[in-house]
């Protein structure tokens, strides 16, 4: 395998690692900061200002790695990942907390460049797989993360975000002496017009072919924002589960996800075509979700994990699909696009969910998984128009 490829899949799943790390106990740091039992609406305040950022940056970042390269973007990204780890792990007052997560948000250019460095050193037959493996990778990150911070949070509630600056700050000095630039920069005088936000999503309406593809990734990432969300607070409230039993229930996860993306989205591409795979895996992860939603046993969530891991099987299809809309010389720009919305449907997302799951918190914590499939069959018709086999770019061919 290409050096530079085995060194973007090391970054990103040392990135995951360290972003498992905290999930499961994220919600006990902020129980022990705000001295207050029901911290479901600062998760959401949280988790919405990451994306927030994320929204205002990640195109900037996209366009500017199409001109200054993709390396000196993905380490500024790396930096200030290591950066809010270290305020998360010392911050004794929420505002502190709130400025580590607005750092993160700002620098968090990460997988969109990486998207964009993947696509730079790939032809356009090898992308759905090395998607597939990068989303692999993240799952890999997501497998050891989850319970080296729930053992590590149980013995200080601390230790894991200093795991998890460490972690960064290793990944930092792999990206700076090893990994090469994916392309020669444009390194053209910057247009301080790319540093409107909006700018490049107007770029999107001039160009009404990518709207559907957009659609789509805004709305599933909205979707997705859930497991963040709500996944620590529910098997806590549900299961009585410690910090343990939530990174287990994480890693488990991962190493399902892990599975599927290494060795499935390729057959089912093919067995199903690209839409087929998207539809199917939605269709996987809405029976997992009811299931989750009526059961009052901890051991049926393990039992269903390969079930609910199906569900991104039509991920890298949806991937590679994006990357056939524009030409090789707007790749980070599109790409930042696509992080943009991602962002926006994270701001929206966390903040709905963790509403909802406020009111039912204390009578039906499962009715939050329902929510999620309502959504999903709302989604289906859109992602069936967007993701049509026949369906053939007409924007790359103006670019």
């Amino acid at each position: 395998m290409n050096k530079s490829l085995v060194v973007i899949f090391a970054t990103i799943c040392l990135d995951a690692v360290g972003i498992g790390l905290i999930f499961p106990i994220l919600p006990r740091l902020l129980v022990e900061v705000t001295q207050t039992q029901n911290i479901a609406p600062y998760i959401g305040i949280m988790t919405a200002l990451y994306a927030a950022m994320q929204f205002i940056f990640s195109p900037v970042l996209g366009a500017l790695s199409d001109n200054l390269g993709r390396r000196p973007v993905l380490l500024i990204s790396l930096a200030g990942a290591a950066i809010n780890y270290v305020v998360l792990a010392f911050a004794p007052q929420l505002w502190m907390l709130l400025i580590g997560r607005a750092i993160a948000g700002l620098t968090s250019a990460n997988v969109s460049v990486a998207m964009a460095y993947i696509t730079d050193i790939s032809r356009e037959d090898q992308r759905a797989r090395r998607f597939g493996l990068f989303n692999a990778m993240f799952g890999i990150g997501f497998i050891i993360g989850p319970v080296l911070g729930g053992l590590l949070g149980d013995y200080w509630l601390r230790l894991p975000f200093i795991a998890a600056a460490v972690l960064n700050a290793g990944n930092l000095l792999l990206a700076w002496f090893i990994l090469p630039e994916s392309r020669t920069p444009a390194r053209q005088k910057i247009n301080l017009t790319i540093l409107n936000p909006l700018r490049p999503l107007r770029w999107v309406f001039s160009m009404k072919g990518l709207l559907p593809i957009v659609a789509v990734f805004f709305i599933l990432s909205a979707t997705g924002e859930v497991y963040g969300t709500c996944w620590a607070l529910w098997g806590f409230d549900t299961f009585r589960w410690n910090g343990l039993w939530i990174g287990l229930s994480l890693g488990m996860f991962g190493v399902c996800q892990t599975l599927v993306q290494a060795l499935l989205p390729g057959p089912a591409t093919k067995l199903f075509g690209e839409r087929g795979a998207v539809l199917v895996g939605i269709a996987c992860t809405c029976v997992a979700l009811v299931v989750m939603a009526f059961t009052h046993q901890g051991w049926i969530v393990f039992a269903i994990m390969p079930l609910f891991a199906l569900g991104s099987i039509g991920t890298p299809a949806l991937q590679a699909l994006a990357t056939r809309q524009v030409g090789d010389d707007h790749q980070g720009r599109f790409q930042g696009v696509l992080a943009s919305a991602v962002s926006l449907a994270s701001i929206i997302g966390p903040l709905a969910f963790s509403s909802f799951y406020f009111v039912v918190q204390n009578t039906w914590p499962g009715a939050i998984w329902l929510s999620v499939v309502v959504i999903y069959a709302i989604a289906v018709p859109l992602v069936f128009l967007c993701t049509r086999p026949a369906k053939e770019s007409s924007v790359a061919n103006t670019q």
